[in-house]
């Protein structure tokens, strides 16, 4: 299979410039007693966290990640820095560039390689490939490759020497990633089968490096075909796993057979640092931690100036984009905290719609702790739509039992008339309140599309990205099956208004009962 099909020719060039790119790594490195030392930080599925106040306030930020890998770089050549993915797309301060400026952050922050997470498809394949040819350093992935299978999307590896150890890193995507994005945003690429790709390239990688490691946009999650843990499993021969996708935070490496696998969690909150340690071209001991800000600001002198300054610069330029008109609604719909909370509001129920029509499921949920501001009358910029949805929550489809979805709707009033952030506006079904009623039983008469809710039928809903995490006490949405991710809430919502409008969005989905 040649490196580069014909269809992404034309962006080679881009690709070798980025390579000759590389920021220089300073001369200094050392053999202690036990071997020679390899230090390798690792980042995973920050979804565009890169300000310290992302996340409540629990992300690093990528001035500090920056300052933990350069302070490193320049005591010890022997260090490499990489991400699995889930990270050029996220939060409004990315999102604005389309993922450019987290492109220049990550040219900024010494990163040697990443793959790409179904999420870095949000902007579209060629999007990505713009964004990769913008990278000083590479996309890897093994298994990604053009719909013809002619050849790769992205170089399937790249070797690294160091002291004298010769290193393989290798990507791989998940397959996840064709129905985990629009489909119109993978339609170009196609995803081989990850354990076979494995199987066929570790071997040959072997024969000529010390160490091999497999960055990878995988995960954990039982309810995946392919997992790290499957691959590490059935691939004899890879030494460390970098893995993202699942959102596992790894204290300790998981060990599967002769691999280690690490992940850092979520949301920029934990850097990874794994220490190889090789003597006489063999692997002979793996330490590995998880780092937050306080444990970076503890070790680094100051925070990077370069990606300090190229934050402010950022932000600064985003201003231009805040009042940027990119929707219209005839009239204002309130997101009055005591009505969202409360009961069924307009600003819910369109949101509910919204992201029912975008992921094209049976059932659309919207939480109204999730909404933070009014949609305007007349004109709608890019600004207030952050400000409605500030949290760079994205949009997933999970399957549910009709069963769960009572639960679902049960959890959603348990409060009423209280004020809770967890209350549902919904769209694709209606059904009765019994305020009256203990809780738990306050909910019948569920319909969906007109027909009574089956509890053993499988219904398709879709729900944010924090409520299908478990958020507000969702507890029985955790461990569903997930079978789409989507954009973030605002650019859903945007596109929803910009081809179905507001229309008849008046409330009556929830009749409460006398």
């Amino acid at each position: 299979m040649k490196t580069m099909p014909i269809r992404w020719s034309h962006f080679l060039m881009a690709m070798v410039l980025s390579a000759a790119l590389l920021l220089p790594v300073p001369a200094v490195a050392s053999v202690q007693k036990d071997g020679v030392h390899i230090t390798i930080f690792h980042t995973n599925d920050m979804h565009g966290r890169v300000l310290e106040s992302d996340d409540n306030g629990k992300a690093i930020g990528m001035k500090w990640i920056a300052a933990a890998i350069w302070q490193q770089k320049e005591a010890d050549a022997d260090t490499l820095a990489f991400d699995a993915g889930d990270t050029l797309h996220g939060m409004p301060i990315i999102n604005a560039s389309k993922g450019e400026n987290m492109a220049r952050l990550m040219n900024l922050s010494g990163y040697d390689g990443m793959t790409p997470g179904n999420h870095d498809f949000n902007y579209g394949a060629v999007q990505l490939q713009k964004l990769a040819g913008m990278l000083n350093f590479p996309m890897l992935s093994a298994n990604l490759v053009d719909r013809d299978e002619q050849g790769y999307v992205f170089r399937p590896y790249k070797s690294f020497e160091l002291n004298g150890v010769r290193i393989a890193v290798f990507g791989l995507s998940t397959p996840e990633t064709a129905y985990k994005t629009n489909k119109v945003n993978v339609e170009l690429v196609k995803f081989l089968n990850p354990v076979d790709t494995a199987k066929k390239l570790v071997p040959k990688l072997r024969k000529n490096h010390d160490v091999v490691i497999g960055l990878m946009h995988m995960g954990l999650d039982a309810s995946s075909e392919y997992t790290s843990a499957r691959i590490a499993k059935e691939v004899p021969g890879i030494d460390l796993i970098l893995d993202g996708h699942s959102h596992t935070k790894l204290q300790k490496p998981e060990k599967v057979g002769k691999t280690l696998i690490c992940q850092t969690g979520a949301q920029g909150d934990f850097l990874g640092r794994v220490e190889l340690i090789v003597r006489n071209h063999k692997l002979r001991k793996v330490k590995s931690v998880l780092l937050d800000r306080a444990a970076i600001v503890n070790e680094v002198e100051g925070p990077d100036e370069g990606v300090s300054e190229a934050l402010q610069a950022i932000e600064a330029d985003n201003q231009k984009t805040v009042g940027k008109v990119v929707t219209q609604s005839p009239r204002e719909l309130s997101s009055a905290r005591e009505l969202v909370r409360t009961r069924e509001s307009e600003l819910g129920n369109l949101t509910a719609d919204a992201l029912r029509w975008a992921a094209q499921a049976d059932i659309g949920l919207a939480n109204g702790g999730g909404l933070r501001a009014n949609l305007p009358a007349g004109a709608v910029t890019q600004g207030d739509l952050w400000k409605i949805f500030p949290f760079g929550n994205t949009l997933k489809r999970v399957e549910i039992s009709g069963a769960t979805v009572q639960k679902v709707l049960e959890h959603s009033v348990e409060y009423v008339p209280g004020a809770f952030g967890g209350f549902m506006d919904v769209s694709g079904l209606t059904f009765t309140l019994d305020i009256a009623a203990p809780a738990g039983s306050r909910v019948s008469n569920v319909k969906v599309a007109g027909e009574p809710l089956d509890n053993q039928r499988l219904y398709q809903v879709a729900v944010s990205d924090f409520t299908a995490a478990g958020g507000d006490g969702y507890d029985m949405l955790k461990n569903a099956k997930v079978t789409g991710e989507f954009g973030t809430l605002e650019e859903v919502f945007s596109q929803y208004l910009n081809q179905k409008g507001i229309g008849d969005i008046a409330t009556g989905r929830i009749q409460i009962k006398k």
